[in-house]
Parts: structure tokens; sequence; C-alpha cells
């Protein structure tokens, strides 16, 4: 398929799309849309998080991290962002680092004692 199919429509209809990808487990296929959708309307939440899940659930580890990273700098208190951000940085082995977002993430959401 050529690019066009993933940045064909209004953004909602791209936003459509790819929670269809992403539901059918086409990770690569949804951040494909996103990509394009994150780039147009940059300030919202919802699409770079989409992307972020879609590369983390592609093993697109770094590009993960850095859509997170956006995410957690914008909006410090973002819990489900960081928790996302702890689970990437495990996944790529750097552990302590992960665990600071994991405890903030925890401690946002009130749950202690999975820490």
């Amino acid at each position: 398929m050529d690019m066009t199919y993933y940045d064909h429509g209004t953004p909602a209809e791209r936003w459509e799309r790819a929670r269809m990808f992403f539901d059918a487990k086409d990770y690569a296929a949804a951040a494909r849309v996103l990509d394009g959708l994150v780039e147009e309307v940059p300030e919202q939440t919802g699409p770079r998080l989409l992307l972020a899940r879609s590369y983390y659930h592609s093993a697109q580890l770094r590009r993960a991290e850095a859509e997170l990273r956006v995410l957690v700098e914008r909006d410090p208190v973002e819990h489900y962002a960081r928790l996302m951000l702890g689970r990437t940085l495990e996944r790529q082995g750097r552990h302590e680092e992960a665990g600071s977002h994991l405890r903030i993430a925890s401690a946002l959401t009130g749950d202690f004692e999975q820490v």
C-alpha cells in the first residue's frame, strides 16, 4: 500500500482508521496512520499516546520513548504516559531509569502497593 492510504481523509477518519488497525493488532499500520496525524495535531494527547502504544507493541521502543517523553514533558501528571514510559524503558533494559517513572505513575494513581 502506498502512503496516500494512511494519509487519506479527515483527521477524525484517520483517527478511527488508526484505532481500527490498533484494535486488529496491526500496530505498524496504526503507527503509519498516527504519525501523520500527530504531526498535524501535535497538541492532542490521544493520538500521540496511541502512537506511542503502537510503537511499543511493534517493538519500536526508541520511537515509543520519544513520544512518551513529549507527553510527560507537556503534562507531568499524565499517569498512563508515565506508566508506559516506565514499561518502555524496562523493555530496553533501563530498569533504574524506569523505576522512577513507575513510582511516579503509582503515586499518581494511588497504587502504592505495586511498587
